[in-house]
């Protein structure tokens, strides 16, 4: 214990001695420190460090089946590195997406709003000169939406949200793409014998266009899907000391079927040839994520950085060999088969690892989740939800009340609430208690009309608030191009 004294020779003071107020003393010893500089020390080590927002990556495959991941029961086909998200994190196996085929899908993921909100109901076609035909310019990106909160943001792969300039990732929010603009592309790299969209003359002719780094086309040499992967891995290398997005958006396992030797040998097994293909592009994408994972690691940036794992769409199962069970349906429909998918999330050490969420929810949400996380305002309505709240137990409700789907030129509604969806075609009325049957194998629509009226409405309110396609899609090319004949001819250069 120290005792403080002072001489003092006031008229007051007897003995030479004066024990000084306690307040005084604080004071003294308070200027003491800051003399000495010891006040600096403190507030340096006493104030909490600042935590950058976490790293958001949302890897994306094309057309894969639901049953064609490990987490999922796959024997066939081995997934151990997607598996390793799953294990990291959170299997939601109630996980859907908002349309499906890959334009709308993806359209709504990359704004958190139903597609149909603006006019995005089609696969938009490749149409160099049509600013019209893809993403409206009134819809912020996930992209524009990091940017004001300062991050780095790339896309490495397929767009499918518009050819035209004004459609490019670049003027969407993205610093840095990698990829190709159209709805499909060729694998091995002595396929890519078209310059830019200027020499093709089908939707088709794109796919064998040489792949763009930002707006410059570049010559590539490695099979598509490591490519995307090679460039996903430099992109977080060096961007590894700020806030980054990464929207890895692999083609892969979608048509066509093509695979390097590298990954059919995996599978000596599998003896049919379109099965054994298809196992091999998931496995290439396998590998990926496996080396984003490791890099993560690698850089401590694990345990900051959102990944999110899903497919935009159900496998189309008679086309690329594809594996929806016990899932009834496929791509391109509203039973399970064609909306649920493959949905697995990892946040380490917020998102409770080997965890099962059995509610409801869809890839608007990362969009929301996004926005949460980052602190920043949408410009416009969502209909995503924070997940992390859900999957984290803080929050016991439910993500979503309902969630819908619209498909107009089949004239048809789904709409799912926690136990129950109804599928609404003209020419029939399916009604499932999901919680009971996950292969929609029992209709209910004759027995419970009850619920069938209820769903109906709320479909058909919903509907009611959406205005018609904003374009002629891929189903309706004909039509398209004998209204639009220089619908090849580019009339901006990027």
């Amino acid at each position: 214990m120290v005792r403080l004294v002072c001489v003092n020779s006031g008229a007051n003071h007897k003995g030479g001695l004066l024990i000084i107020p306690m307040i005084k003393i604080l004071s003294a010893v308070l200027a003491g420190c800051l003399y000495f500089g010891w006040n600096h020390d403190f507030a340096h080590h006493s104030r909490a460090p600042l935590v950058p927002p976490p790293n958001i990556i949302v890897i994306l495959t094309d057309d894969q089946g639901y049953a064609d991941v490990g987490f999922h029961g796959s024997t066939d086909i081995r997934t151990p590195n997607i598996d390793r998200i799953a294990r990291n994190g959170v299997v939601c196996t109630e996980g859907y997406v908002s349309f499906a085929v890959c334009g709308p899908s993806r359209a709504g993921l990359l704004t958190g709003r139903y597609q149909d909100r603006f006019g995005f109901s089609r696969n938009p076609l490749v149409a160099p000169n049509d600013p019209g035909q893809g993403l409206p310019t009134s819809e912020q990106t996930l992209a524009d939406l990091l940017k004001k909160a300062d991050y780095s943001t790339a896309v490495m792969g397929k767009w499918h949200l518009g050819a035209h300039p004004s459609q490019h990732p670049n003027r969407r929010g993205f610093d840095e793409f990698y990829g190709f603009l159209g709805g499909g592309h060729q694998y091995f790299p002595e396929n890519l014998k078209l310059k830019d969209l200027s020499e093709i003359k089908s939707e088709y002719d794109s796919y064998r266009t040489k792949l763009m780094h930002n707006t410059k086309r570049v010559d590539e040499n490695e099979y598509l899907t490591d490519a995307l992967s090679r460039e996903a891995l430099r992109f977080i290398r060096e961007k590894q000391n700020k806030p980054f997005c990464l929207y890895l958006a692999y083609n892969a396992p979608h048509a066509p079927l093509q695979a390097s030797e590298k990954y059919l040998s995996r599978f000596p097994d599998i003896t049919d040839p379109r099965r054994r293909t298809y196992a091999a592009m998931v496995s290439a994408v396998d590998d990926g994520v496996g080396n984003i994972l490791d890099l993560l690691d690698e850089l401590k940036l694990d345990r900051n950085t959102i990944v999110f794992f899903l497919s935009d769409n159900g496998g189309p199962t008679p086309d690329n060999a594809s594996d929806n069970t016990p899932l009834r349906g496929k791509k391109g429909d509203f039973f399970e088969g064609g909306i649920r998918v493959p949905f697995a999330v990892q946040w380490p050490g917020k998102i409770p690892a080997g965890s099962r969420y059995s509610n409801p929810v869809i890839s608007l949400d990362i969009f929301a989740t996004a926005a949460a996380v980052a602190k920043v305002k949408p410009k416009n309505r969502l209909d995503g939800v924070n997940l992390i709240p859900f999957l984290t137990g803080q929050n016991k409700g439910i993500p979503h009340d309902y969630l819908f789907w619209r498909n107009v030129d089949q004239k048809s509604l789904a709409v799912r609430t926690r136990n129950e969806k109804l599928i609404a075609q003209p020419d029939a009325e399916f009604l499932y208690r999901l919680k009971d049957a996950i292969g929609e194998t029992t209709n209910l629509a004759r027995q419970d009309l009850k619920t069938l009226e209820r769903l109906k409405t709320s479909a058909n309110d919903w509907n009611r608030q959406l205005p018609p396609p904003a374009f002629l899609g891929l189903m309706q090319e004909k039509e398209y191009n004998q209204s639009h004949p220089e619908r090849f001819k580019i009339v901006e250069d990027f």
